[in-house]
């Protein structure tokens, strides 16, 4: 009866006739007390995966969410919605203390069914046994990727839900994201401690966004370049800049030009950048200069087109920033304007050092405290700043030498590995990200480069077979792509087979693309290999 009681709640609470089948899995999954993983394209109705099973289950529902703009988008359109079931509030610094204690007094009386909140709430310990009182019966983790270091928005606050949700008791736990490659997903899966979850992948291609890539020989042609395209196009789109210099110089270049446009960054205050979101949602500037900070939550459905001044650091941040083009399903155009010199730029932004004795004297603070320390506590006795603390933390975290608890507290797990065998973990762990940043850099190298399908590369990255060629690209439309499509039957193994290297290890074949193939290597990251060398020096086998 599940499935048919998810139609009923679909359509009389939201008015939605019909279920994607990936939709209804996931559903499904929640409603018999399992975990589940979605990764849906923008558009796709991620939050309609816990929106509809929350009023048939008997507690209110979790909703984590890293931005508060996000978070009133969503509560905004649960609003609309009109139905006593489908009312949301919110706990965050944005609300007083009033406030708060209504929200939580409806929540308790079971006048609200969903409570919205952002991850750095969870380091209080009064609301983790608030939350924890209310008995609910589901946690949603909207934009999950940013529990992963492998993704593009790594965000250090996530590492703490997996201990957040087993406190609450542990009910099932649904993540949400648009972009996981098959190295994020498994992290995340790992993060959150996912039990046997039901995972759903539904297809990533937009077929309603025009894919081009440009090789620029210098700064002044690539301008040149991005002031022609945008005066051709219609209105209102999203240029990407590298820095948040270049941003606040493009716009300026641009609105002399005559080209309205107004840039935004993180280094902005917190006033400026709303007025410029807002200026831009309101179509009063037609042209939004950004970082990647202008990210999640941008859910503007009349964007036209999406351009790059630089090359991404991975094909993660690209797909997630190129989504939010075309979201109304009217074609959309994105193009991305790239250099030789843009791969320095970005192997600089990756670069992780660690100082092992900065690691070493770390962890024996850890093991050495009588009680766990919090954060601040941590800064003041070691020095390190916020954002370095996050990131050494982290990584202990991940070879057991840390252990994140409730209240932003941390200490030393029982088998915590010596102070010095943690630092060398720490060291390797850290060479790994970055080889594995890295590579990810080539693969998106490798898209802006190509001469094959831009839609079969881009998908190959995020594990998705695209048979044929996808007909929305440059190389589609000059007929390249379709000369450089390898026949199926000269495939040396199966797509998604698992293979081994003598010297890379164990990965999974993720695409073929004319005389190329792609393979995710768990300790190298992607590769992108000739199929007839691996043939003549059989350099993979088959696991």
């Amino acid at each position: 009866m599940s499935a048919e009681e998810l139609r009923r709640v679909a359509s009389e609470s939201f008015g939605w006739e019909r279920l994607r089948d990936e939709q209804l899995r996931a559903m499904e999954a929640l409603m018999a007390g399992r975990d589940a993983l979605a990764v849906l394209p923008t558009g796709a109705g991620k939050s309609a995966i816990y929106q509809v099973p929350a009023p048939l289950l008997p507690g209110p529902t979790i909703v984590v969410s890293p931005l508060l703009a996000l978070q009133q988008d969503q509560i905004s359109s649960l609003t609309a919605r009109n139905h006593e079931d489908l009312v949301a509030v919110r706990l965050s610094s944005a609300e007083g203390k009033t406030e708060r204690e209504e929200a939580l007094e409806s929540l308790r009386k079971g006048d609200a069914e969903f409570v919205f909140l952002t991850p750095e709430q969870f380091s209080d310990p009064a609301r983790v046994a608030q939350i924890k009182a209310l008995k609910p019966s589901l946690v949603a983790v909207d934009e999950a990727h940013c529990v992963s270091a492998w993704g593009h928005d790594f965000r250090p606050d996530y590492l703490q839900l997996g201990q957040f949700i087993r406190e609450l008791g542990r009910p099932p736990i649904v993540a949400l994201t648009a972009t996981a490659s098959p190295p994020v997903r498994e992290d995340i899966i790992d993060r959150l401690g996912l039990r046997d979850p039901e995972v759903v992948v539904m297809g990533l291609d937009r077929p309603n966004l025009y894919l081009e890539s440009v090789h620029c020989a210098d700064e002044e042609i690539r301008y040149r370049r991005l002031v022609s395209r945008i005066q051709e196009s219609e209105m209102p789109g999203i240029v990407y800049a590298p820095t948040r210099r270049a941003t606040e110089e493009l716009a300026e270049r641009l609105s002399q030009e005559g080209l309205k446009a107004v840039a935004y960054h993180g280094g902005m205050s917190a006033g400026d950048r709303e007025r410029a979101h807002e200026a831009f949602l309101a179509d009063e500037v037609p042209i939004m200069v950004a970082t990647t900070a202008f990210g999640m939550g941008i859910d503007k459905p009349n964007i036209r087109w999406v351009n790059h001044v630089s090359l991404p650091d991975s094909p993660d941040s690209y797909l997630q920033e190129i989504g939010r083009a075309g979201r109304d399903g009217q074609p959309a155009h994105v193009l991305l304007l790239h250099r030789t010199e843009d791969t320095g730029l970005r192997k600089f932004f990756s670069n992780v050092s660690v100082d092992k004795e900065e690691v070493a004297s770390l962890a024996a603070l850890l093991r050495s405290a009588k009680e766990p320390l919090t954060r601040g506590e941590l800064e003041e006795q070691t020095g390190l700043g916020e954002r370095r603390l996050g990131q050494l933390l982290g990584l202990l975290e991940e070879v057991g030498g840390a252990r994140m608890l409730h209240g932003g507290k941390v200490k030393a797990p029982r088998w915590a590995p010596a102070p010095a065998k943690a630092a060398e973990l720490v060291e390797a762990q850290a060479e790994r990200q970055q080889t594995v940043s890295r590579s990810r850099l080539d693969m998106m190298r490798n898209f802006a480069e190509t001469q094959q399908c831009r839609g079969r590369t881009l998908l190959a990255y995020f594990g998705e077979h695209l048979e044929g060629t996808c007909e929305h690209c440059d190389n589609c439309t000059d007929g390249s792509a379709a000369e450089g499509l390898a026949a199926a039957d000269e495939a040396p193994f199966p797509i998604h087979a698992e293979v081994r290297h003598g010297e890379w290890g164990k990965g999974v074949v993720l695409s073929y693309a004319g005389e190329q193939m792609t393979v995710l290597f768990e300790q190298v990251g992607y590769k992108t290999l000739s199929v007839p060398v691996v043939k003549e020096h059989r350099l993979l086998r088959k696991v």
